[in-house]
């Protein structure tokens, strides 16, 4: 079984990368993905989690 990590994107980014990551990580549609992040920011501390996630992710090597 291949190894999978989960990277910040470094070529489907429109901030950090994070969501790209998410998705690429899951198998789902980045739009997905960000339509969800952007809801939940809305609602609680998902802004804050998106900058905690954008520090401990790794970016994907090249």
């Amino acid at each position: 079984m291949p190894e999978t990590r989960l990277y910040r994107s470094r070529k489907d980014r429109l901030i950090l990368g994070v969501c790209a990551g998410v998705a690429e990580y899951f198998n789902l549609n980045v739009a997905l993905v960000r339509a969800l992040w952007a809801v939940l920011a809305l609602c609680g501390p998902a802004a804050a989690a998106y900058l905690i996630a954008a520090a401990v992710m790794p970016l994907r090597p090249e």
